[in-house]
């Protein structure tokens, strides 16, 4: 995938300065250049924070259903992961932390690496059972914290939907911003009525399409800050 599939969280600033020719007076570069110029006008001298991506969070739904686009949203995961600080997960009847195995640079070898760390795929789905364990796990670890997290699922949700909505809610105050990219989306007469998305959607700050190169170059460009309608 091109760099137009790049998943690149949105800038955040960061405490670190930089040099710049405008912004806040640097005092320790300033002085040094007063002490240069002794006798004489000096230039004052500017600093200005730098910025860095924020981490971008895939838990990608490998369930049955899902089968039809697995393995490209696993490619868009490998893209994210050679360019920002992402960390990859697969969910469906158990959580699996799949992040080494998207750091192979063959997109092919990913897809076989990932087809032999994750033992549930094609099964059924927890989607709230799944979120509880990687936030217990991972949440507070500073992984979803002030993260992009991007939820790659259809909604399905075999288990116990009020779960899914509390774990929903508590996503969405650990990160940055959630965006769900679900592939079914764009069928004809759709709505958000499956137990899980409904009761997902409410803590989602944007909910956007994945079925298709186009869907998925949008969803990049709203990872990277876009809005969802634009």
């Amino acid at each position: 995938m091109d760099t137009a599939f790049a998943l690149s969280g949105e800038p955040r600033r960061t405490p670190r300065l930089r040099p710049s020719r405008r912004g806040d007076v640097d005092p320790r570069r300033t002085v040094r250049e007063v002490l240069r110029h002794v006798g004489e006008p000096a230039r004052l001298r500017h600093r200005t924070p730098t910025t860095e991506p924020r981490r971008v969070v895939l838990p990608l739904d490998v369930s049955g259903s899902m089968d039809p686009y697995a393995d490209a949203l696993l490619r868009l995961a490998h893209a994210a992961a050679a360019r920002t600080p992402t960390e990859v997960f697969t969910i469906g009847t158990r959580l699996t932390r799949v992040t080494r195995e998207t750091a192979h640079r063959d997109p092919d070898a990913v897809l076989a690496a990932v087809a032999d760390a994750v033992p549930d795929r094609s099964g059924g789905t927890r989607l709230g059972e799944m979120l509880r364990n990687f936030l217990d796990r991972w949440g507070q670890r500073s992984c979803a914290r002030g993260a992009v997290v991007v939820v790659l699922s259809d909604g399905w949700e075999r288990g116990d939907r009020a779960l899914l909505a509390a774990r929903m809610y508590r996503l969405h105050r650990l990160a940055h911003r959630v965006v769900w990219a679900n592939p079914r989306k764009t069928r004809p007469g759709y709505a958000p009525l499956a137990a899980g998305m409904a009761a997902a959607l409410p803590h989602v700050d944007a909910f956007v399409e994945g079925h298709s190169p186009a869907a998925l170059e949008r969803l990049a460009a709203v990872v990277r800050g876009a809005a969802a309608d634009a």
